[in-house]
């Protein structure tokens, strides 16, 4: 990482600031220490001034009083010598040096504007002490300083009555005492703490920073690029990632949050995927059932021109059989009361009688179509679904034990329905007799087939689904395709016309319902039947009977 971008980061920046703060600090602090530490070491040297101008003081008084310039010289020779003063002075009035530790200073005038009088006189005759003493520092650290101490010798009462003394007892000031004391014990000892307080403060500075920046490196650096870092791998898309919640701080409340919220997103990812993969499936779904419910509406439509079909065919042919039904009957009585030989009459009657049984047989087959193309209304009745079933399988129970094939019938519980029971029952009929037929047609079955019908309710839908199954050879994709159409059939010998299904198909649609197959070759063959259990009402139908096993 460059210099440019490190100091746009977080951490570096609170470090800069506590660090800048913390130097301010103790700069400030460094000078206000040294400012009480000079102020207080002055104050002790003044202190000290005042003291060794007093002991000057009453050490000369005596001999000032006996006029004694000897002593005093003596004295202040003395006291000049020890190391703690520097020189030691006494003005009078008129500013001339009448004793001091320099010889060569002796009688000798200060100027009234230098530095030791400029402190006492403005332009006025009489010196206006406001204090017993006043100090002033002389020279500069370079070439030594030394603190100078004036003190005014006042002229009293005892003194002023001396016999030595000229001076009035109006004069209150009779000269001043001038002590210097070094002060190069105090300058080195400021620059000894100086030099101290800049090392402690320099030191106190490093240990604060390294200390600062271990804690925002740990505790703020390395949590933000944690979360920065988290961060890119959610927006690249792994939500999975989280983040180690380290204490109960902010930073660690924040990677908390952050966990929730990749964990929320997470969810959230899986469910939009899971409805994804749902509404796909969905789509496969309806689509399939658009696919079979455009079948079946196409199965409709040829199911309605094929019954439309029938039903010209069937008015067509009705009449014209029944007269041929009709004259070969008669003609049959004609001729047994005819001398026709017994012979010739025979033959004549057996014909006659092939007649009216092909007519009847097609008429038959017109009363069926007739059925197909719904010429004949619904008796609806409320009705359980166990009994019409029970009744279905007495009838070809006797067919199916011939065909070695066993029935196995599992209705719903005292399920009831509104129907037309006998034409239900026949649909169930047709469907059992093509299974059994079905079964019985498969060679090589020494241990028969299963035919089983079963029902259940549909609680969605409100409705009743019957499934008709066996075990038998199955059909082909092409032959299911048609299995519902009027005169197409399966059967190679003659046994069928092919109107079962088809006339099963027309009555399940009279009652709202649907009907299905699904088989494969050798797999065997199941029919769907879903009824409603109740039936809309119809107008210029039959009103709804009870029948007297339903149910109340």
């Amino acid at each position: 990482m460059t210099l440019k971008p490190l100091r746009r980061t977080l951490t570096v920046r609170l470090f800069l600031l506590i660090a800048s703060v913390q130097t301010i600090i103790l700069l400030a602090v460094s000078y206000g220490v040294i400012r009480f530490q000079q102020s207080t070491l002055l104050g002790h040297m003044i202190d000290d001034a005042v003291r060794v101008s007093d002991l000057i003081a009453r050490s000369t008084r005596y001999s000032m009083l006996l006029n004694r310039k000897e002593d005093v010289d003596n004295i202040l020779e003395s006291i000049g010598e020890e190391p703690g003063v520097t020189g030691i002075r006494i003005y009078n009035k008129e500013g001339e040096i009448v004793f001091g530790t320099d010889q060569e200073e002796l009688h000798k005038f200060v100027d009234m504007n230098a530095e030791a009088c400029v402190v006492c006189h403005t332009g006025l005759d009489e010196p206006p002490f406001q204090q017993e003493q006043m100090y002033r520092i002389i020279g500069d650290e370079s070439t030594g300083r030394s603190l100078g101490l004036i003190t005014p010798i006042r002229n009293e009462a005892r003194c002023a009555g001396a016999g030595c003394h000229v001076a009035p007892p109006e004069k209150t000031i009779l000269g001043v005492l001038d002590v210097k004391i070094p002060m190069a014990g105090m300058d080195s000892q400021l620059a000894r703490s100086r030099t101290t307080l800049f090392w402690l403060s320099g030191i106190a500075v490093v240990l604060v920073g390294v200390v600062a920046g271990a804690f925002l490196w740990l505790f703020v650096r390395r949590p933000v690029k944690r979360l920065n870092e988290g961060m890119g791998m959610v927006a690249s898309g792994h939500l999975d990632h989280r983040l180690p919640v380290n204490g109960n701080d902010e930073l660690g409340q924040l990677a908390e949050k952050f966990n929730e919220m990749t964990a929320d997103l997470q969810r959230a990812r899986q469910e939009i995927t899971a409805w994804s993969r749902t509404l796909e499936e969905k789509v496969h779904e309806k689509t399939a059932d658009l696919e079979r419910v455009h079948t079946q509406m196409l199965q409709v439509e040829k199911m309605a021109s094929l019954g439309n079909l029938a039903s010209s065919v069937a008015h067509e042919l009705n009449n014209p059989l029944e007269g041929i039904l009709t004259y070969a009957k008669l003609m049959n009585k004609r001729l047994a009361k005819s001398s026709l030989p017994q012979d010739l009459l025979t033959t004549y009657q057996e014909e006659l009688t092939l007649i009216a049984d092909e007519a009847a047989r097609c008429g038959a087959i017109v009363k069926n179509l007739l059925i197909f193309a719904r010429q004949r209304k619904l008796s609806i009745s409320t009705v359980r679904f166990s009994d019409i079933l029970n009744r279905s399988v007495m009838l070809i129970q006797h067919h199916a034990e011939i065909n070695n094939v066993r029935i196995e019938s599992h209705p719903a519980p005292d399920e009831t329905l509104q129907c037309d029971p006998d034409r239900i029952q026949q649909v169930l009929v047709a469907l059992m007799i093509n299974a059994v037929e079905a079964m019985a047609s498969t060679k090589g079955r020494p241990e028969g087939g299963v035919l089983t019908v079963e029902s259940q309710r549909v609680i969605h839908a409100n409705a009743l689904e019957v499934r008709v199954a066996d075990n038998g050879p199955g059909m082909t994709e092409a032959v299911s395709e048609h299995i519902f159409e009027p005169f197409f059939t399966t059967k190679t010998d003659s046994k069928g016309v092919g109107l079962g299904l088809a006339i099963a198909y027309g009555i399940v649609e009279r009652h709202n319902g649907t009907i299905s197959v699904e088989s494969r070759p050798g797999k065997g063959t199941v029919f769907t039947i879903r009824l409603p259990l109740q039936q809309p009402d119809r107008e210029g139908e039959s009103q709804l009977a009870t029948s007297d096993g339903a149910r109340q």
